[in-house]
């Protein structure tokens, strides 16, 4: 090779621009604010098959777009998808189909699958089963049982423990307890063995409407099949007693739960701070706050929406503040509604310096402007 071809082709080298990585092009898209823009690049992106490999991101941008009620930028970044070879991989397209399914977007999710077959796409009860969780997710709880009833038979699949699971759920949103329940007899009957998920949807469907008799019966019959309760099943019972207004026993089930070896989660946590704030008892709530806390667990968006305003509606806003603040520290999703009227009640206690603070931390927030006022700004 001449010195000439050698010098050429180290400088167009050296002048090539480096590939993104991976992890570069999703903090891109994160920190994309223009819905647009971010289309564009998802789907510039797109072209690059580890890309296509990467679903946490595919999850967050329709997740994002659809916060926003883009569904029509989400069907054009999903349909072009399908231009892509990797469509005609079961496993790409339930991505696909699922995606549609949480977006809401069902038509769309069951064109997906109509579609598959074109497409050198085999149809497994894989794919069943995203399309009967794109009912659930998309609210169209009628249709799960007409699917569960007519497409097994065309695609001459045999539903598994994972579809009567999501048929039992379907059933349970629409407040159809006994069809669940017949749903669960059938299940025994082919000899199929319900688990924890099968039951937990249940429960939460029971405690939630606050039907405890039936409850108790369903727990007897996953006592009875030998099938453990996990952490999921007790929350469901401390949000029904929560519910009902029972939050000592709640309180007592927990203490119960750590002597049995099964620790309590933020939700156990929560359950129990909900009982006492619907039962008017700060002191307890922040009782249970501070357990929380202790146990590790991190307090979520949920904690401080129900404890923020309930501690100014006692009249104890330093509480209120001291929670504020650690919102900011933990980088919680929150709202102006729920901090100024800390703001205004610091400032009607004669906490001035407080209610500055305050202020100054919700307003120079590096990810999320409040705009909170001191009542003499106003």
């Amino acid at each position: 090779m001449s010195f000439c071809r050698l010098i050429r082709r180290a400088f167009s080298t050296a002048t090539q621009p480096k590939p993104k990585s991976i992890r570069a092009i999703s903090e891109d898209l994160y920190r994309e604010r223009n819905l647009k823009r971010l289309v564009h690049k998802f789907k510039e992106s797109s072209e690059i098959y580890r890309f296509r490999t990467k679903s946490p991101i595919y999850e967050e941008t329709v997740r994002r777009l659809a916060t926003a009620k883009r569904f029509n930028a989400i069907e054009e970044m999903l349909e072009h998808q399908k231009k892509y070879p990797d469509f005609a991989d079961e496993g790409f397209a339930v991505r696909i189909l699922s995606l549609y399914g949480k977006a809401g977007m069902f038509d769309n999710a069951q064109k997906v699958f109509d579609e598959m077959p074109d497409r050198n796409c085999v149809r497994t009860v894989l794919s069943f089963n995203a399309l009967m969780g794109a009912c659930v997710n998309s609210k169209r709880f009628d249709m799960a049982e007409k699917i569960f009833k007519e497409v097994p038979e065309k695609l001459s699949v045999e539903p598994d423990l994972v579809s009567y699971n999501i048929l039992i759920k379907a059933f349970c949103k629409m407040g159809s307890f006994d069809s669940a329940v017949l749903v669960l007899e059938k299940m025994e009957k082919k000899g199929m063995k319900p688990d924890v998920i099968t039951f937990n949807t249940i429960l939460d469907c029971l405690y939630g409407n606050q039907r405890f008799s039936d409850a108790k019966k369903i727990w007897g019959v996953m006592v009875e099949k030998n099938v453990v309760p996990d952490i999921r099943s007790y929350n469901a019972k401390l949000m029904g007693l929560a519910l009902e207004k029972r939050s000592k026993e709640g309180a007592e089930l927990v203490k119960e739960l750590r002597s049995s070896g099964v620790e309590p989660d933020v939700f156990s946590f929560n359950a129990l701070i909900k009982g006492f704030v619907g039962e008017g008892n700060l002191e307890e709530a922040k009782r249970w706050y501070g357990e929380l806390v202790k146990s590790g667990c991190a307090p979520d968006k949920w904690t401080f929406e129900m404890l923020v305003p309930f501690s100014c509606e006692k009249g104890d806003v330093e509480y209120g503040f001291e929670l504020c603040k650690d919102i900011f520290q933990r980088r919680r999703l929150a709202s102006a509604a729920m901090l100024q009227p800390v703001v205004d009640g610091l400032v009607k206690a004669s906490m001035i310096e407080q209610a500055k603070e305050l202020v100054k931390l919700g307003n120079t927030n590096s990810y999320k402007r409040f705009n909170l006022k001191l009542p003499s700004d106003e």
